[in-house]
């Protein structure tokens, strides 16, 4: 608990599907998940999904206002939720400075928004919800270097005291997590800090190198 884990690996080496055996989208055919000692699967779906709270690449809004996608995140919720939320996501700012404020329509899917907006209102959504275990498919490896500063912050603060589970697409953004999982065609194969991973893993290696060199 409280601890941030970064998974790694290439393509197709079984991230997404870690990642989405937590929530049970899909149950494992054997063997236990356990979170706090507790066996996921003897545990309700409202009770589990309560706690975990997802950011990810792919972000889906709601042809409605700004507020009411936040507010999507808790049930009940009262404006002035929505706007801490908002102010702890980096995104008070801007929400304000659209033409009817909380109260604009942003369209199909955000249609109306950034890439870096859509983004902080998914992450206000998920502090609005204020999950114990944070879902993080990395959201910043396709916005322009200023939003990607604000979403940054904006996560930094999301995942403060929280556990939380990293999608690694850029090894620079993982350094400081506490564990970090090296995958590889759906197998665990090396475990550790990012310094004792650039010492003992060659796949590591090969990824953080790879990236520096691009």
């Amino acid at each position: 608990g409280g601890t941030t884990v970064a998974l790694v690996g290439k393509s197709g080496s079984g991230k997404s599907s870690f990642i989405n055996l937590l929530p049970r989208f899909y149950d494992i055919k054997s063997g236990t998940i356990k979170i706090d000692e507790q066996d996921i699967s003897r545990v309700t779906l409202e009770s589990l999904r309560k706690e975990i709270a997802a950011v990810s690449q792919e972000i889906i809004l709601f042809d409605d206002t700004v507020e009411a996608n936040i507010a999507y995140g808790r049930i009940g919720a009262s404006k002035e939720d929505v706007i801490l939320a908002s102010q702890n996501a980096a995104a008070d700012e801007f929400i304000r400075a659209l033409p009817k404020g909380y109260d604009t329509i942003v369209g199909e899917n955000g249609l109306k928004l950034s890439g870096g907006q859509k983004q902080r209102i998914s992450i206000a959504r998920a502090m609005l919800k204020n999950s114990s275990i944070i879902l993080l498919d990395e959201a910043t490896s396709a916005l322009d270097s200023e939003s990607e500063s604000k979403v940054k912050y904006a996560i930094d603060n999301l995942i403060k005291n929280r556990t939380t589970i990293i999608i690694a697409h850029r090894l620079s953004t993982i350094k400081n997590a506490d564990k970090i999982i090296v995958l590889s065609e759906g197998s665990l194969i090396e475990e550790g800090t990012h310094e004792e991973l650039l010492i003992k893993s060659d796949t590591y290696k090969k990824l953080y190198n790879q990236e520096i060199t691009n």
